[in-house]
């Protein structure tokens, strides 16, 4: 590949103008995750910032905001553009940075590919009340696939930094869940498994599922669930290489604190949100794309 203009060589070998076309993405999305990232080199961070603007992309588009008529067939063509970008095809600037960084970091295809599949489940019809086999198999491929990328990128591929993915996307994903149950509602979606609903008589209709009296003991099971892969992504992590592990620390540590504060609160009034002391909110740095 031939670039005009080549950033510091401490840098991604990419245009300067592509770099900055990717760190826009990530910026208009109102995340905080540019700033978290500023603790990496600047390699690793431009490397993060494209896997970012990946998935904000195909997130957009099974969340219905990218305009697209046919949401499942650009999905599908994002498909056939991550195969095309390990044969170093490239469309626009996002992928020519995609490239670099895949070959770099020797990010996998079929993490990409997970990450794609996930946004499918959320495409077209809401999911209600997966059974547990499904909700494991969504929580994997909207966040553990997304940790598999990152742990590549942050510079550990061991078999431990897997285990971090494995869990550490299983927490996050689990407290997103707990946290927006009622926002999910107003989506016409309830990610809570159906044999917990069933188990504890909760409606599996997401509005009338807000005011079962045994929601709350459904929450606090998935909690422990949380905090139990919380537990075992630390003791993964301490097996990593420790530099490599530092903004998984800092996601754990950012997220940990929304946990217990919904534990705290409970789901007996799942539409009132938990109270995260100030200065736990500011350490939110690192709170990545899921969900």
């Amino acid at each position: 590949m031939v670039f005009s203009r080549m950033r510091a060589s401490s840098g991604l070998p990419c245009a300067q103008a592509d770099l900055d076309h990717v760190e826009r993405i990530v910026t208009a999305s109102g995340t905080s995750f540019a700033r978290g990232m500023r603790i990496l080199p600047a390699d690793r961070r431009q490397a993060m910032f494209a896997v970012y603007a990946f998935c904000r992309q195909v997130d957009d588009i099974a969340d219905g905001d990218a305009g697209v008529a046919d949401p499942m067939a650009a999905l599908q063509d994002w498909h056939r553009r991550v195969d095309g970008l390990y044969e170093g095809i490239a469309t626009d600037a996002l992928d020519r940075v995609l490239i670099v960084a895949i070959h770099r970091y020797q990010l996998q295809p079929q993490d990409f590919h997970d990450v794609i599949d996930g946004m499918a489940m959320d495409c077209g019809a809401p999911i209600v009340a997966p059974d547990e086999t499904t909700l494991d198999l969504y929580c994997d491929r909207v966040a553990s696939a997304v940790g598999r990328l990152s742990v590549c990128v942050f510079g550990d591929s061991s078999e431990n930094a897997r285990r971090v993915a494995y869990h550490l996307g299983r927490a996050l994903q689990l407290t997103n869940i707990l946290r927006d149950i009622s926002e999910d509602a107003g989506r016409d979606r309830l990610y809570l498994p159906s044999e917990l609903l069933t188990r504890f008589d909760v409606p599996k209709n997401p509005h009338e599922a807000l005011y079962a009296h045994g929601l709350d003991q459904v929450g606090r099971i998935l909690a422990q669930r949380a905090r139990d892969h919380f537990r075992e992504a630390r003791k993964a992590m301490q097996l990593c290489d420790s530099s490599a592990m530092r903004p998984a620390r800092m996601m754990a540590a950012s997220y940990a604190p929304i946990l217990s504060a919904l534990q705290k609160r409970g789901w007996k009034t799942p539409d009132i949100a938990p109270k995260v002391s100030k200065p736990l909110r500011q350490i939110r740095t690192l709170a990545a794309y899921v969900k």
